[in-house]
């Protein structure tokens, strides 16, 4: 270990130290950054719903005005109404109502006391509609101030309506403002452009002192008599834009719902809404309403963090590199002198592995020479086998050294054997096989032994020119299996006894390849196979024949 290693370890670990703290602080200071950005934006959508949510009060404010009024003086209340919002000008203090209105209480089948009070405000016959089947009605006997759309609601009764009716109910029993569901206005009767509308109740309890009469009361079990309703009619779509004006050009998306949730009906909606839309609730009288709004910052509200993002993993980034290029210098001197300790290292191994090789060399070339010899009659016989097999050692050689590879393939070996000994293209058809490499050992003792092989066939089997050769190989559960079948022969080689090339073959299979050989004869057929373990990576591709 070099002296300073440990100073550079210590030096390595302090930078990453200072890079995480970096990458650390600027996560906390996006995140940071982003929530207050999220922040910002809620008080803004709240700001909004606060606005809209006192509109409604002071409308709400109004109605309660306009019960007071009633109730001081219910004998003059068209005239005395008329006079007090034409003083008080809702529709310009507190913009969004339709306007405000009577609606009277009257028995079913008995409505000539509310169309004489349509006749006395408004100089005119009007009659009480639609027909309902209600013992009770509550007819509009006063709409002010004048809108082009007031005089399609005057008459109607608004009991007749599911939704209109279950507000006044509650109203009713409780004596607050109650909202209706989204309907549409009576005033929408002519208008071509129509808007979702509600509707917010106020009740007028009965005082008998005033000179109501049966006809012009409503009761119900367990509540006080009812004479009139106070109400106001909102066009949803003007009511939104009244109250928040231009503020509408700043919000990218809005929407409100007449319930809890988006799955409310839709009362209003302008823009797009993104994915960082901000809830808020709306108060309308009774009821509670949903407002979501989209202000569409994205680029402001992930642009920021963004930007710390990246400066602060720059930074660590770039800590991080100076201590690499540091490094790397000082690698590159410590590579430079273990770079020439090394070469004479190299020098001392490759001297020692060419010693190691030619002794090998000599040593198999000289048991080659010992085989031969006692298994040879002549020296010309000798001069044949023993060319034969240096010649197969040579192949196998030259083809590690001239493919510049370390290993052969089996294919190549079978084949050039079987090539020099005549066969044709037509009979090199039977060899076939996977794609198997050989290392120097395998291939050297697979030539001898497919050059043994081709030898005795040339002399007693299918390469004498009699019968059929196949020769195969496969692997088989982390083993090669080589196959070299002769079949159709003359007769049935007789293998008793083994020749001194037949314990050759063995003993290169067993001890070189570690591996196992068996021979067996029988019906003019000689079958040889040879197994030995694949302890090479192997192409799992089939190889041409």
């Amino acid at each position: 270990m070099r002296p300073n290693s440990w100073a550079d370890r210590l030096l390595a670990l302090l930078v990453r130290f200072v890079g995480l703290v970096i990458l650390l602080a600027t996560l906390a200071a996006a995140t940071a950054s982003f929530l207050y950005n999220q922040s910002e934006e809620a008080d803004r959508a709240g700001r909004v719903a606060a606005q809209v949510n006192m509109r409604l009060h002071d409308h709400v404010a109004v109605l309660k005005g306009v019960r007071a009024l009633y109730q001081s003086d219910a004998a003059a209340s068209g005239p005395g109404i008329r006079a007090y919002l034409a003083a008080l000008q809702p529709q310009v203090q507190a913009p969004g109502m339709e306007g405000v209105g009577i609606a009277a209480a009257m028995r079913a089948d008995t409505p000539a006391a509310v169309e004489a009070k349509l006749r006395e405000n408004y100089g005119r016959d009007i009659k009480v509609w639609p027909a309902t089947d209600q013992p009770i009605g509550f007819p509009i006997v006063l709409v002010e101030p004048y809108t082009p759309r007031r005089n399609a609601a005057l008459g109607f009764d608004m009991y007749s309506e599911p939704t209109r009716r279950a507000a006044m109910r509650r109203a009713w029993q409780t004596g607050q403002p109650a909202a209706s569901g989204i309907v549409q206005l009576a005033q929408e009767k002519g208008v071509a452009t129509k808007q979702p509308g509600f509707l917010i109740y106020l009740p007028v309890y009965a005082r008998t002192a005033f000179g109501a009469t049966p006809d012009t009361l409503a009761t119900a079990p367990g509540t006080r008599a009812v004479e009139a309703f106070v109400y106001a009619p909102f066009r949803s779509a003007d009511m939104i834009k009244a109250v928040l004006g231009t503020q509408l050009d700043t919000i990218d998306g809005i929407e409100i719902y007449a319930g809890e949730g988006p799955a409310a009906p839709l009362v209003f909606r302008k823009g797009k809404m993104g994915w960082d839309a901000q809830e808020q609730v709306l108060r309308v009288a009774d009821r509670q309403w949903t407002m979501r709004i989209s202000y569409g910052r994205l680029l402001e509200r992930l642009g920021r963090p963004l930007a710390i993002m990246i400066f602060g993993i720059a930074v660590a980034l770039l800590a991080t590199q100076l201590h690499r290029v540091q490094r790397r210098r000082i690698d590159a001197f410590q590579a430079l002198a273990a770079e020439k300790a090394r070469h004479a290292e190299d020098r001392e191994l490759m001297i020692g592995e060419m010693a190691h090789r030619m002794k090998n060399a000599f040593a198999r070339i000289g048991a080659l020479a010992r085989i031969t010899l006692r298994e040879s009659a002549s020296l010309d016989e000798f001069e044949t086998k023993f060319d034969g097999r240096m010649r197969a050692l040579s192949d196998a050689k030259q083809m590690l050294v001239t493919g510049a590879v370390d290993s052969v393939e089996l294919g190549k070996i079978v084949r050039r054997e079987l090539e020099l000994a005549g066969r044709s293209p037509e009979q090199m058809a039977a060899v076939t096989g996977p794609n198997v490499r050989l290392d120097d050992e395998g291939a050297q003792a697979l030539s001898l032994a497919i050059h043994e092989f081709v030898t005795n066939s040339i002399k007693y089997g299918v390469l004498s020119g009699h019968g059929d050769l196949a020769v195969s190989w496969r692997r088989d559960e982390g083993d090669i299996e080589l196959n070299w079948t002769e079949s159709n022969l003359p007769a049935t080689p007789q293998i008793d006894s083994e020749s001194f090339g037949t314990q050759f073959i063995r003993t290169l299979i067993e001890r070189q390849l570690k591996g196992s050989w068996d021979r067996s004869a029988a019906d003019h057929r000689l079958c040889i196979t040879i197994r030995w373990p694949d302890r090479r990576n192997t192409d799992p591709q089939r190889s041409l024949p």
